[in-house]
């Protein structure tokens, strides 16, 4: 039996490229250009890996006009970055990724609401402790997947995987879009990664890194000003560049379709359909700026993903709810306002009582739906917590007491929260674009970090226990803006409710008394495991500084 694999090319405006490979010595067979613009070629090949390019002439204006150039196939899913290779690799006579067979996809995910999110790297988040050039690897996240569960985490949003230049990096210049980082290794680690997630109920989201890409991605040898902007979009916000970008305005009248549509389009559905993902986090879409791509490519996504639950969650600085809801593309978006506003709060430097509501609820902000929102205090892009409070003189039990008060608003507020790695136990990091910051996991030998913690575990257990806190539904029926002190209650109708009181002051309130308390009766409170009798006075309970109770009607 004959086996001939088919190789194409997209390049529509290019005169002419050549296929070489392992299979032909490196010598070069002529490729045909349809009218679809696809330049095509068939070889016999049996089963087997090979390494392939493309020689081309270039239309990309860095050249020579119609220079002979090698490519690596802008769609290879595997790279050989030392010889600047594509991967191929045959089995029972066709192409596969890899030969990954899934175990896990009959189990149950939890739903958009009930998402609790932890972002890491996974270069920096396990692997080679005590040695930061020694990176972390799929295998690494796999053997630290029980942790993560046991915190009670449900959803993991991978920085970005796709191969990019160097054994080091953020992922951010995706230089090869539908290839896995191979320091990290291979599409069946990352596979079998994912796949165990599954096993624990724990989704996977994506980073899609789709507005630009390393200067050395095939796409710019191929024909840089088909699929990208000659130049930067926004040539007066040079901050805000990070590489080539898409021109997601750009029509090929003579093929009838956009370029970059049509690539990225691609990218999406070979992710979702290849790794089973269960969400994408848009990159930087205030610079992508195309409403009409967004609304397109989260309905392919959904598509692609069908029945089962897929969230699309952008982040744009500064936010926007137009973003999301009933009229915007997305399901969701970094609540950065959350984190710029909260901070100050439990760090002492102000109190505004109608803003803290505002961030605490975000309805007034315009957002419809607790799923429109991801709330953080500290993520790849900010510094941890325990840093923020540090570069304010706070330390040692004073900044582990406002951690934990910090936590409790995470949890309760309206929204999606999410854990930068690490957060949870404290660790002080601060930002380190593309430079090694692993977690310190020796922390946790301490007591303090420990607590917290076991804090958070307790925190988590309770949003799942609790659908109030899922609800969309807050009201702060207690407001004391010279104690400093905000209660609120989070319910449903179903007669769920959890309350929570916080002390944004340094001072201690001995007895105080809370007033107009939703319910009479007893309450339990959870950070100090005892009651507290509600009547129609309401409720007293005393108040550290810098501390939340929470309180749920005890059966």
């Amino acid at each position: 039996m004959q086996n001939y694999q088919e190789f194409s090319l997209f390049a529509p405006y290019n005169n002419a490229v050549n296929l070489i490979g392992s299979f032909s010595n490196w010598q070069e067979i002529p490729m045909s250009k349809g009218e679809d613009g696809y330049f095509r070629t068939q070889i016999e090949l049996i089963d087997g890996v090979y390494q392939y390019k493309f020689r081309l002439q270039t239309k990309s204006p860095n050249f020579t006009v119609d220079e002979w150039i090698e490519a690596i196939d802008p769609y290879a899913t595997d790279v050989d970055r030392d010889n600047h290779n594509s991967i191929l690799q045959i089995k029972d006579g066709k192409k596969i990724v890899d030969d990954y067979v899934w175990q896990h996809d009959d189990k149950s995910l939890p739903s958009n609401r009930e998402l609790i999110i932890y972002e890491l790297h996974v270069a920096d988040f396990s692997g080679g402790d005590g040695d930061e050039q020694n990176h972390g690897k799929f295998q690494d996240v796999i053997e630290k997947l029980d942790y993560l569960s046991e915190l009670g985490i449900n959803a993991i949003e991978f920085m970005p995987v796709n191969e990019f230049p160097g054994d080091y990096s953020w992922g951010y210049k995706v230089r090869h879009f539908f290839a896995t980082e191979s320091s990290y290794c291979s599409s069946y680690d990352y596979k079998q990664l994912i796949d165990e997630c599954h096993a624990r109920g724990i989704r996977v989201l994506m980073d899609g890194i789709y507005n630009h890409s390393d200067e050395a991605c095939p796409l710019l040898l191929v024909d840089r000003n088909y699929w990208y902007y000659p130049s930067a979009k926004n040539p007066n916000d040079p901050n805000n560049y990070w590489g080539p970008e898409f021109n997601y305005e750009k029509y090929d009248e003579n093929l009838g379709i956009r370029p970059a549509w049509k690539f990225i389009g691609d990218v999406v559905r070979y992710w979702i359909q290849e790794f089973h993902l269960d969400g994408i986090r848009f990159d930087a879409v205030a610079q992508l700026n195309n409403n009409d791509f967004f609304h397109w490519i989260t309905q392919e996504a959904r598509n692609i993903a069908g029945s089962k639950a897929f969230y699309n969650v952008g982040e744009r600085i500064p936010e926007s709810p137009d973003l999301v809801g009933l009229k915007g593309p997305m399901d969701g978006c970094w609540h950065e306002s959350f984190r710029y506003f909260i901070v100050p709060y439990i760090s002492g430097e102000q109190f505004d009582l109608n803003q803290l509501k505002e961030v605490l609820d975000g309805k007034p902000q315009g957002y419809e739906d607790a799923t429109n929102m991801v709330n953080y205090f500290a993520s790849h892009d900010r510094n941890h917590l325990m840093a923020e409070l540090g570069d304010r003189g706070i330390f040692d039990r004073a900044a582990f007491q406002r951690l934990k008060l910090a936590a409790v608003l995470l949890m309760t507020a309206v929204g999606i929260p999410m854990i930068w790695m690490g957060e949870e136990f404290g660790m002080p990091s601060r930002q380190t674009p593309n430079r090694p910051n692993k977690l310190d996991w020796s922390l946790l030998e301490s007591d303090r970090n420990q607590d917290l913690l076991s804090y958070y575990k307790r925190l988590i257990s309770l949003r799942k226990e609790h659908p109030a806190i899922q609800s969309n539904n807050i009201e702060f029926f207690h407001e004391n803006p010279a104690a400093k002190v905000l209660a609120y209650v989070r319910w449903n109708d179903a007669g769920d409710r959890v309350v929570v009181v916080a002390n944004f002051s340094s001072q201690f309130l001995a007895s105080y008394q809370v007033t107009k308390f939703p319910a009479t009766g007893k309450w339990y409170e959870l950070t100090c495991d005892c009651e507290v009798e509600a009547t129609d006075k309401g409720a007293t309970v005393d108040l550290a500084e810098y501390e939340a109770k929470v309180l749920v009607l005890a059966n």
